[in-house]
């Protein structure tokens, strides 16, 4: 009898453990407008990612990846593996105040049994990452945080709620990198999920630790380090014997933007377009898939994908579930990732404000009837005049998504910004209609970036919704108690004892009008 129990014990553990091999961790490295001239595999000219490139050599290398063009529908688009129009996420301000439900990355995992953390840019997405299914995080507000720019101006960042100021000899790159390490090595013997945006290539650029001194080229330099850190992280993984069941996506969340574009060049030829652009290469990004075990090594697919597809691959290999009532756009490209057959997209949709098209192998149609043959694509795209069968077969697609019919776009056209103008004229109407009272906070959608980060840091520590915070409540959910007492004292301009929500958003200013 106790052989037989030794028999099934180790049948237990075998299953346990073929179970585990076909659920893998995944780690989905997110560079920061890094487009596909920016990457050695790619053919960049003037940009080296050996390591970068080694995932692309035993992996598989996807030539026809597509996203928003701009940070914020990008992500979105990832995160709800929905399409603007749906979703709301149309322009950089919009992303922010959509609502928290219709992001689910975090939450699929969560439904399959994984740990979960994001790790790194998140403020044009609404909340704080544990609000959205993940269990760990390390989030820093705006964009291209490497560095403190100014010694008495320390940049701020959250860690799992815990608010805290980066040293003047700390290189934010490097935290993120030690704190998913941590993390991987905490969760090493269940499966776990990464989200890591990164700081890189994002501007301003500053010297990496790696720069020579005066170096002239920034942009190499942070091209090079994003590289070393991915390079440091496959090692890791290597060390703690996981890679071999890791899933490892290296993605760019657009094209290259607009300062470094110009040498973003592949052959010596120029792209076309750029971060913030509905040219071929402003959604056109670099994206790689690494997991040893299943995916075919030294492929180059050129399958269409567009970010939508990231959610529903997900939730089939992980086995996670996803909402019945909503409608999701993805189309899973899990079995190519398995080396198995697979049935691809006939089409991939793109849309920045109210633009928008939708592209085959060859062909691209926009929301102005304008349709272009892509056929010497990612150099050139060409217009084609007249009647002809591909314009036929598009705008169908376009009649069934219907993008007119969905959430129309609240910026100001070009898919950066709220329409200004028009909410300033809203306001004089609604001030003439009115009669005075005291002022409050504007509307999410008129605040800066970082005015929309703090009143939703204020909504999460008001969690009794008073409205306002004492000076103790503040003080002990902080990392310095002492520096954020100074900082009430500041912000309490009223003297009341209290910090209200305005105080705190506007840091004891008047809220802008």
């Amino acid at each position: 009898m106790k052989r037989l129990t030794t028999v099934f014990s180790v049948l237990f553990v075998l299953f346990v453990q073929a179970q585990a091999a076909d659920k893998p961790n995944v780690i989905f490295i997110l560079a920061d407008d890094l487009g596909i001239g920016n990457v050695g595999s790619y053919g960049s000219d003037n940009y080296k990612t050996p390591f970068i490139d080694k995932l692309a050599a035993a992996g598989t290398r996807f030539t026809q990846c597509f996203t928003a063009a701009l940070c914020g529908p990008s992500r979105a688009m990832i995160m709800t593996g929905r399409y603007a129009f749906r979703n709301g996420s149309s322009n950089q301000d919009a992303c922010m105040v959509m609502p928290n439900k219709e992001l689910q990355l975090g939450r699929v995992f969560q439904s399959a049994g994984y740990k979960t953390t994001s790790i790194g840019k998140w403020g044009q997405l609404p909340g704080d990452p544990d609000e959205s299914g993940f269990d760990d995080y390390l989030r820093f507000n705006g964009s291209g945080v490497y560095r403190n720019k100014k010694e008495d101006k320390p940049e701020e960042y959250l860690v799992n709620g815990k608010e805290l100021k980066l040293g003047n000899d700390e290189y934010m790159p490097d935290l993120m990198h030690e704190h998913m390490v941590k993390f991987i090595k905490k969760h090493k013997d269940e499966p776990f999920f990464v989200y890591y945006p990164m700081s890189s290539v994002h501007g301003d650029l500053l010297p990496t630790p790696d720069s020579a001194p005066n170096s002239q080229d920034l942009m190499a330099d942070n091209v090079a380090y994003m590289d070393k850190l991915v390079g440091k992280l496959v090692t890791e993984l290597e060390a703690l014997k996981l890679r071999e069941n890791t899933l490892i996506i290296f993605m760019g969340d657009n094209g290259t933007g607009k300062g470094q574009s110009e040498r973003a060049t592949i052959g010596g030829k120029a792209l076309s377009g750029m971060k913030g652009t509905m040219l071929e290469c402003g959604g056109l990004v670099p994206m790689i898939a690494n997991w040893p075990a299943k995916t075919p090594a030294g492929k180059v697919s050129a399958d269409l994908i567009d970010s939508s597809d990231f959610l529903t691959t997900f939730t089939e290999l992980a086995g996670g579930t996803l909402p019945k009532d909503t409608i999701f756009d993805g189309h899973s490209f899990a079995p190519l990732l398995r080396g198995e057959s697979s049935s691809p997209r006939e089409w991939v949709y793109n849309q920045l404000a109210a633009m928008w098209y939708v592209r085959d192998a060859q062909w691209k149609l926009n929301e102005k009837g304008e349709l272009f043959d892509m056929s010497g694509a990612p150099f050139t795209e060409t217009l084609v005049t007249g009647d002809h069968p591909a314009r036929t077969k598009l705008s169908a697609v376009l009649a069934k998504l219907n993008p007119a019919g969905g959430i129309p776009d609240s910026g100001d056209g070009t898919g950066r910004h709220a329409n200004k103008e028009k909410k300033k004229k809203e306001g004089e109407t609604k001030k003439s209609e009115m009669k005075p009272k005291t002022p409050e906070a504007p509307p999410a959608t008129t605040m800066s970036a970082e005015e929309q980060e703090r009143a939703s840091k204020f909504d999460k520590l008001d969690k009794d919704k008073a409205g306002k915070l004492t000076r103790e409540y503040y003080t002990t959910h902080q990392s310095d108690a002492a520096a954020a007492g100074e900082r009430f004292d500041k912000y309490d301009t009223d003297k009341d004892g209290f910090v209200s929500r305005d105080e705190y958003i506007f840091k004891g200013k008047k809220a802008k009008k």
